[in-house]
């Protein structure tokens, strides 16, 4: 019998502490409910972002101006990265990526032996060969550059850190690719040469560099790209 009492106070007790939760619930419900104000009381305006202007556009590197003053030691650092997959040396063999030497201002499938990709393959039609502008393009986003690659790399978004970089792989088996001459259009606050009008100093195809060491490249501006299959 006193065992059955026993049982009868538990759950009463516990009833009775659902109950008084439920009130309190209800009563501060009560007490604290709130309404939606019909107005604001103030305004927060958040522009869209075409409200900010257009975004500032990156110019690209202005290759006879930089390459000149590039940081080669810095350069030399960078590549350390590159090491995992790539040699440099001359006669160097190829790994996970093809050998780099003389790679600047060469074929795009330089690398004898190396099995490139489907997707660098096909690139070479767009862009045949290396030049400062598709090396540049290239590091700084080699998937984005060239859709499918099988350089995992993810990019460096530096650009001096690029141009110290391609400054130091010229320095290995490329030092006779020409350096085209300052480029204006490529300086902030420079204006683009009339369309078809040739830049003052700049290379032309076929024609000796000017250690006479080789014959300087015609490279298409609007191209780019890195020696990675």
């Amino acid at each position: 019998m006193s065992g059955d009492l026993k049982w009868n106070k538990i759950i009463g007790a516990s009833l009775g502490t659902v109950l008084a939760i439920l009130v309190v619930k209800e009563m501060s419900g009560a007490i604290y409910a709130t309404e939606t104000p019909e107005k604001p009381g103030y305004l927060v305006n958040a522009p869209e972002e075409a409200e900010a202007g257009a975004a500032e556009v990156e110019l690209a590197p202005d290759w006879g101006t930089l390459i000149p003053v590039a940081d080669l030691a810095a350069g030399e650092a960078a590549f350390a990265r590159c090491q995992a997959c790539h040699t440099v040396n001359a006669g160097g063999a190829n790994g996970i990526g093809p050998n780099l030497y003389g790679v600047v201002g060469g074929p795009v499938l330089h690398a004898a032996g190396f099995a490139y990709s489907d997707a660098m393959i096909a690139h070479k039609a767009e862009a045949p060969n290396w030049g400062y502008d598709e090396l540049d393009q290239f590091i700084k986003a080699p998937a984005r550059y060239v859709d499918g690659t099988k350089m995992s790399f993810a990019g460096l978004r530096d650009t001096t850190t690029r141009v110290n970089l391609i400054a130091w792989m010229r320095s290995q088996g490329s030092g006779g690719y020409a350096i085209p001459a300052p480029d204006p259009a490529r300086q902030p606050g420079g204006a683009a040469p009339a369309e078809g009008a040739p830049v003052e100093g700049a290379p032309v195809e076929g024609a000796p560099a000017a250690d006479g060491a080789a014959p300087a490249v015609a490279v298409p501006a609007d191209a780019a790209a890195t020696p990675a299959g």
